[in-house]
């Protein structure tokens, strides 16, 4: 696999933003756990784990531009970006093509479109929900609407006991 070498790149093209290096760590952490605990074939272990580190990778750029980083203009840019950053790695058209999908993707929760995207969805909530302060009821509503695997809804009620009291 080749995270390691795209984390560190990840890590230069994030240009010392803490805040955003430590979330796409975290969401790549939650990926790689989900995509473990659902038992995925090595190859989408690993279009989930690369997924996850790009997956913000227009946030940097919505902020110069638009002056914030809404998930609808990270799923705008996004993919172009993902497509550029990922040229220097040696992934068949087809991964950096489900990469580029599911980064335009990855704040549309209708249509879930396979466990990849279904797993970053989930992984990302679990760290948006805690870096966003998420209210109980709106922790509560994910769960219902949009946690499908077994490993996301466990760690989603195990990480937030409060929402279900």
């Amino acid at each position: 696999m080749k995270t390691a070498a795209v984390i560190e790149k990840m890590i230069k093209f994030s240009e010392g933003n803490l805040h955003d290096i430590a979330h796409f760590m975290k969401v790549w952490g939650f990926a790689k756990i989900l995509g473990e605990m659902e038992d995925l074939e090595p190859a989408e272990q690993e279009l989930v784990e690369i997924t996850a580190v790009v997956h913000d990778i227009a946030c940097p750029l919505c902020r110069e531009k638009y002056g914030s980083c809404p998930g609808n203009l990270q799923e705008q840019e996004g993919p172009a970006l993902a497509r550029e950053f990922l040229e220097e790695f040696v992934f068949s058209s087809k991964f950096v093509e489900r990469v580029c999908w599911l980064v335009g993707h990855h704040h549309t929760y209708e249509g879930v479109d396979g466990i990849d995207h279904r797993i970053l969805l989930e992984a990302d909530f679990l760290v948006n929900a805690d870096e966003s302060g998420a209210s109980p009821e709106a922790i509560r509503e994910m769960y219902e609407k949009v946690f499908r695997t077994y490993g996301g809804r466990k760690l989603l009620k195990e990480m937030y006991p409060g929402a279900w009291k």
